[in-house]
């Protein structure tokens, strides 16, 4: 999550705070906001039926899920030795390198999107990676899966550690889309599927923004966005974006309590009195482009972007469960988006 929405993420004492705060980040903070662009009340998305269908289904491809995998990645992405994955700084281009890595042991396409922007008088060279697993049926229809590799690199010293790790926020949702492509590998999709490491987020959404930017013509049917997904007291995971698209609304809704090992709840949404997460990470551009999302999140721990953000709090069953969880939803989703 970028440090300059921090604040839409902390409760205040009045409302009329934060509606003041939130027309702030929406007229003035929101990165390539247009002034006064209304974002939509709909996003359009067909399926086939909305009852939940488990993938995998058998003991083989559940393993296809590596619980070991998952946190070896976490570890080394999360480590000291990546110096907070800072964009244009020698820890993000470790990062992006052990990325680029796992997508071609996997004997995937890889593509780099290399793009610059300018921060705060700052210019910053940034590269998004993307891996392509094509469709079987409709190739020309994408599912983007997306997690930001990047977070804030070295700060001010909490308790003389000055490395902002970033286990949670991202390391988390970049490891899980890692574990996954092995999944899909050997399950493969019917439509394609593009697992996208973006960069820069931190600074303002800005790989998200370039990608969507840059791929205008593409037919993305879904984003599913992870970010923060791997620490949570109460065994929670949030499921923000279904309130725009009905058929995801109602097919979570049919999903029977207890079906899985975590609880998800849709929310953050803007109806729920809880802070809105529609325009706080990088599935906004898919969002402001009309492109149905689903962001996968946990609510504000007290590791978050502080130095204490490290791989020795996170929730490391809660976390493979989460993983478990969204990798089914994008299986099944997949087999029913018309």
């Amino acid at each position: 999550m970028p440090s300059k929405f921090v604040f839409l993420r902390t409760h205040f004492n009045t409302e009329s705070m934060i509606n003041t705060i939130r027309f702030l980040f929406l007229f003035i903070v929101a990165p390539g906001f247009i002034l006064g662009q209304s974002l939509p009340a709909s996003l359009p998305l067909n399926l086939k039926n909305t009852t939940l269908e488990i993938h995998p289904k058998s003991k083989e491809t559940v393993e296809l899920i590596s619980k070991e995998a998952l946190l070896h990645h976490l570890a080394y992405l999360s480590s000291d030795e990546l110096q907070g994955r800072r964009t244009g700084e020698p820890g993000n281009l470790a990062a992006r390198n052990y990325i680029i890595d796992e997508f071609l042991s996997q004997g995937l396409e890889v593509t780099l999107q290399p793009f610059t922007f300018e921060r705060r008088g700052t210019s910053f060279d940034a590269v998004n990676s993307i891996a392509t697993i094509k469709g079987t049926e409709n190739p020309d229809n994408y599912i983007a899966i997306t997690a930001h590799y990047d977070h804030v690199g070295i700060g001010k010293a909490i308790e003389n550690d000055s490395i902002y790790n970033g286990a949670d926020d991202n390391a988390s949702g970049v490891a899980a889309l890692l574990v996954m492509i092995k999944y899909f590998k050997e399950n493969p999709p019917k439509n394609t599927l593009l697992f996208i490491a973006l960069d820069a987020e931190e600074l303002g959404l800005q790989g998200a923004k370039y990608f969507v930017e840059d791929n205008a013509g593409m037919n993305i049917k879904l984003n599913i966005n992870m970010d923060m997904i791997s620490r949570n007291e109460h065994n929670e995971i949030y499921i923000c974006g279904s309130r725009y698209t009905p058929p995801l609304k109602n097919y979570f809704s049919n999903i029977p309590q207890n079906t899985f090992p975590v609880k998800f709840t849709l929310g953050h949404d803007g109806l729920d009195g809880k802070d809105d997460w529609s325009t706080q990470s990088d599935h906004f551009h898919f969002y402001r482009n009309n492109i149905p999302f689903l962001y996968f999140g946990v609510e504000d721990h007290p590791g978050y972007h502080k130095p204490s953000d490290e791989f020795e709090y996170i929730h490391p069953e809660f976390y493979y469960q989460v993983v478990r969880f969204i990798t089914n939803t994008i299986a099944d989703l997949d087999s029913k988006i018309e």
